[in-house]
């Protein structure tokens, strides 16, 4: 994740517009603006950073509510004038406490939780606070992540077959959780999901009925 603050028209201010975009359902979170301090931050943290107009300084999102926004990438429009800032949120964007800024998130709720989870596995990993059970198999490695996938998965497989659908469910979201564990660990992204999902799509579908 580079951008070369040279690329960027700011404008007389010192600054441009960052567009804020779930990286997880696609859906436009909100807008905000960043000079050089705050793209710096941004590319540093990996966390989004923006300059604040009405009190003229820097201030990272999140700082007092905690909803902070887990950058995966940046991009350059066009014209070099505005930045689309790919984020993971960990909670609702706005300060009204309303998903996005312009209300409601479009966006499936499965989707959107996903997204709030890879923000939370994130911040787990990072800072391996004591007491989280996410922080302690990371601590373990991948290999105890990867053993945790394999017993929720022969469990999920039990309760489908033996168990009522209450206890399938949650096993089911179980390993979806252990599954999205082990794609922080080995920093899978939701865009490598997608992409991965889509090539068997293609070939599933290429395949005769």
């Amino acid at each position: 994740m580079t951008v070369d603050p040279g690329a960027l028209t700011w404008d007389q201010n010192g600054l441009v517009a960052a567009i804020v975009q779930d990286a997880g359902t696609g859906s436009v979170l909100m807008l905000a603006w960043m000079d050089r301090e705050a793209l710096e931050a941004t590319l540093r943290t990996k966390e989004a950073h923006f300059h604040s107009r009405s009190r003229a300084r820097l201030w990272k999102k999140g700082e007092e509510s905690g909803n902070v926004l887990h950058v995966v990438d940046l991009a350059l429009d066009c014209d070099g004038d505005a930045l689309l800032v790919r984020a993971h949120p960990k909670g609702p964007v706005c300060h009204t406490g309303a998903a996005t800024c312009w209300g409601a998130d479009p966006a499936p709720a499965l989707g959107r939780t996903l997204s709030e989870l890879a923000a939370l596995l994130r911040e787990r990993r990072r800072d391996l606070p004591e007491g989280s059970y996410s922080a302690e198999l990371f601590r373990k490695g991948t290999g105890a992540i990867a053993q945790k996938v394999g017993e929720e998965a022969l469990e999920t497989a039990l309760a489908a077959v033996a168990e009522p659908r209450e206890r399938a469910l949650s096993e089911l979201t179980d390993l979806v959780y252990a599954l999205v564990v082990l794609a922080t660990q080995l920093g899978i992204s939701a865009d490598d999901v997608v992409r991965s999902l889509a090539e068997k799509k293609a070939v599933a579908s290429s395949r005769p009925h």
